[in-house]
């Protein structure tokens, strides 16, 4: 089984990048890391996170932008996907949770066909 480095990042890694690396952890045995990209982030998305990931879910056009700005050279070759998700949700709400699993699952069933 192929597994995937899976980092999902927003702004804060509080409520959207956590939940999804709490709901998609060990899932078909990927590894999930998550970050944000704001200054007083939880988890501060850094050089090596970007190299460690093979698919990058950003929630955010912007945080694609702040990516692409900081980390020009280390996502050459990397998948980075917006998944448009805004920053309306708690963590591990309900609503949040739906998004993520119906929005990244079509990604992972790619994957593994």
């Amino acid at each position: 089984m192929l597994t995937i480095k899976l980092l999902f990042v927003c702004s804060q890694n509080r409520w959207r990048s956590l939940t999804a690396e709490k709901i998609f952890q060990g899932i078909d045995g990927h590894e999930v890391r998550s970050a944000g990209t704001e200054d007083h982030a939880r988890i501060k998305i850094s050089e090596g996170y970007v190299g460690w990931a093979d698919v990058i879910f950003v929630m955010e056009k912007k945080h694609v932008r702040r990516i692409q700005d900081k980390f020009r050279s280390s996502i050459i070759g990397k998948r980075i996907i917006c998944l448009n998700i805004s920053d309306d949700y708690k963590y591990m709400d309900e609503d949040l949770i739906g998004l993520l699993e119906s929005s990244v699952s079509e990604y992972l069933q790619e994957w593994h066909s």
